[in-house]
């Protein structure tokens, strides 16, 4: 059977003595004071001012439990209220300790002042002290002191783990509007999303097509985090696409009154996010001269306003968003590249629409309940409208080129018109129609022109090789592209590989993916 250890501190109010002590509830001698529970060995850390007071507690300890071994250890504090001298001391104390192999460790917390209790608690979770929390309680009427331990191993603790469950699946909810998504990938991409929004406030790049709600996911991190109390500050959104010039400048980092003609006093987007968020979307294209001071704001916390002499400090937590290849843009000298090494610490690429067919159907009645609370009108699909637009909307060869917009924009079409709030199947017809126009690539028909020349081809070739090309033009990646040229005969065959496939079908016109997506 292991020997039970006790490590505590000598509490120099509750441990008193004192005439009338046996009277008193005195934590740590009420320790000894359990008939089923026997402490083999106390380590008492004791203040030198307080050595005399302590031995009227051990000698009441030795007559209450005389198998007990009390080790009174000495621990000198200048002040017991400073937290980096009581862990440093605390430290010292468990890393000069020799653990018994044979022992049951508890660290006793009731006694000692707040800091520490908190160093006790944080010592043994950390594992210097290799034990369990005891904490100790007065009686109540005829019962034993109370003695409670705290393993620090939370797995055990099926409520409080099933409450760490709970709210991470409120913040995953949270970041995808209580959308019931499908697909794997994307659950898994919203889930390291939340973990990385409560753990970290670097820089958080959002990469992926227009319309795959990097906006809108901006705005859902932000809230979680205020959720959870971890900033207090407002939410800065700007498109940088719409920043050109000295404007640009002055709208970021603000204006002195007389910086240029006209000007007043502007604070700037960047003091405006000060304990928030600023969102940059398509931060790709921002100028070089924003960007460079964008990198020093981000870094140092500081920068100078136009026409000011003084910095201005603001900090903030910065979320960009970006449609382009900013790897390229770097390459291209239209994005520097120190900027994107500090902006893409957390990365994460939205798919589109079209990459997530699963999530169609909870993303539809997502919309058609977004109508009706904005609206005030309940809207819904008769049965064979429902499955007509949902196998169009599926089928690989709907492009959905401008992803949740697109399909925000057909909902509201269809629900505006529908007849007695229900959308019917011709509506549904007239919208497909309406949407594969507005998918068809204007220039489609001089692709091949555009990528080859005037080389001489067969019409038939032609005609294919622009479709291939709108297809490619229209996918994120080739093995996208491959599955919707592909998708009647891959389902044939027992092995399929579609990007090889239209690989080979590219390399017969002296083409490759990357040329094609230019």
């Amino acid at each position: 059977m292991p020997k039970l250890t006790v490590i505590g501190i000598y509490g120099s109010t509750l441990d008193a003595g004192g005439k009338r002590r046996w009277e008193r509830w005195r934590p740590t001698a009420s320790l000894f004071q359990h008939a089923d529970r026997v402490v083999h060995r106390l380590e008492l850390l004791v203040a030198p001012r307080y050595q005399r007071a302590a031995r009227t507690l051990i000698a009441d300890i030795e007559r209450l439990s005389p198998e007990t071994e009390v080790v009174s250890i000495p621990f000198a504090l200048d002040d017991p209220w400073d937290f980096e001298e009581v862990y440093s001391a605390l430290l010292d104390f468990a890393r000069a300790r020799e653990p018994d192999p044979e022992e049951e460790l508890l660290v006793h917390i009731t006694t000692g002042t707040h800091v520490a209790q908190i160093c006790l608690f944080l010592l043994t979770e950390a594992h210097y002290l290799r034990g369990r929390l005891l904490q100790s309680s007065p009686p109540r009427g005829s019962d034993e002191p109370g003695w409670d331990e705290i393993d620090l191993d939370l797995s055990r603790y099926d409520r409080i783990a099933q409450r760490f469950a709970t709210e991470r699946q409120q913040g995953t909810e949270l970041l995808k509007q209580g959308i019931q998504t499908a697909s794997p990938v994307y659950n898994a991409l919203i889930e390291r999303i939340e973990r990385v929004s409560l753990l970290s406030t670097e820089p958080i790049l959002l990469s992926g097509p227009t319309g795959a709600g990097k906006s809108r996911l901006a705005r859902l991190i932000t809230e979680l985090r205020r959720q959870r109390g971890l900033l207090d500050g407002p939410l800065v959104e700007v498109n940088c696409a719409t920043l050109r010039g000295d404007t640009a400048m002055a709208a970021l980092f603000g204006h002195r009154r007389g910086a240029f003609t006209d000007a007043g006093d502007r604070p700037g987007l960047l003091l405006a996010a000060h304990g928030g968020v600023l969102f940059l979307d398509e931060v790709g294209e921002l100028g070089l001269d924003e960007q460079a001071m964008l990198l020093g704001a981000i870094e140092q916390k500081r920068f100078l306003p136009m026409g000011c002499d003084t910095e201005v400090h603001s900090d903030f937590q910065l979320i960009c968003g970006s449609n382009r290849d900013l790897a390229q843009r770097v390459s291209q000298g239209k994005f520097r590249e120190d900027l994107l090494a500090r902006i893409d610490l957390w990365r994460f690429d939205l798919p589109g629409l079209a990459e997530r067919p699963e999530d169609i159907p909870p993303n539809l009645d997502y919309e058609l309940a977004l109508f009706a609370r904005l609206h005030s009108r309940h809207i819904s699909f008769n049965r064979a409208a429902r499955e007509r637009f949902l196998a169009f909307a599926t089928d690989p060869s709907s492009a959905w080129s401008g992803n949740f917009r697109d399909l925000n924009a057909a909902v509201v079409r269809m629900a505006t018109l529908a007849p007695g709030g229900r959308i019917t199947a011709q509506q549904v017809q007239a919208e497909i129609g309406r949407l594969r126009t507005r998918w068809a690539p204007a220039s489609r028909a001089d692709a091949s022109t555009e990528l080859l020349g005037e080389v001489e081809l067969d019409r038939f070739d032609r005609v294919q090789l622009n479709e291939v090309i709108a297809v490619c033009r229209s996918s994120r990646s080739l093995s996208a592209a491959g599955r919707a040229l592909f998708a009647v005969s891959r389902a044939k065959r027992t092995s399929v590989n579609d990007a090889d496939r239209l690989r080979k079908y590219l390399a017969r016109f002296g083409l490759d993916w990357d040329r094609v997506r230019g």
